[in-house]
């Protein structure tokens, strides 16, 4: 085997890719695209979320302290990228991509309606990182689309197929290959059980 030297960068791949809704100070919605996303406690159910500065909606996530993240979906691939190249300056993205603003239940930001599961967000500190601040935020409530509930009454987001992004390339999930724990189990059932 032969590795090669890089210079340090992010090779944490893939990541999710989540469409992160705001409301400003007047109102008006926005959408923006982020994949520097992640869970960062579970008891208080915590997340983060890392932006630009320079973006349009981080004075919006600044100003108002709450968003909600919108997962995505294969269904979702044009308008999840079109809301990461377009600013909320110019143009309105839920108008652009047919995207349905609904009110949350604990912030102000609206959920989308077509995302599968929307995660209401309360941001508690903000780390200026480099590049990135990173706002850490509280989770406040989840919404999930019953339309993904399987038989037994479990979520199974799977279904909704489920967007990642890695080195600029969007992509679904693969095929399941174990679940939590199957590595330990007494009795080894098939790994694709």
């Amino acid at each position: 085997m032969s590795k090669e030297l890089w210079k340090p960068g992010n090779m944490l791949y893939p990541l999710p890719v989540v469409m992160v809704s705001v409301t400003d100070k007047n109102g008006r919605n926005n959408i923006i695209t982020l994949a520097w996303v992640g869970t960062v406690c579970s008891d208080p159910p915590m997340v983060s979320v890392s932006v630009r500065p320079e973006r349009y909606s981080y004075n919006i996530i600044k100003e108002s302290g709450e968003f909600v993240i919108n997962l995505t979906t294969r269904e979702l691939a044009f308008a999840t990228d079109y809301c990461g190249v377009k600013s909320g300056r110019d143009v309105d993205k839920f108008k652009e991509m047919h995207l349905t603003p609904i009110p949350a239940e604990k912030v102000n930001a609206p959920l989308i309606e077509e995302s599968p599961v929307n995660i209401e967000c309360r941001v508690k500190q903000v780390m200026p990182l480099g590049s990135h601040d990173m706002f850490i935020a509280e989770v406040e409530a989840v919404h999930a689309d019953t339309r993904y509930m399987d038989a037994d009454n479990k979520f199974s987001l799977e279904k909704a197929e489920p967007i990642v992004y890695s080195h600029g390339i969007y992509m679904t999930c693969g095929d399941k290959v174990g679940s939590f724990g199957f590595s330990v189990r007494k009795k080894q059932p098939d790994v694709f059980s």
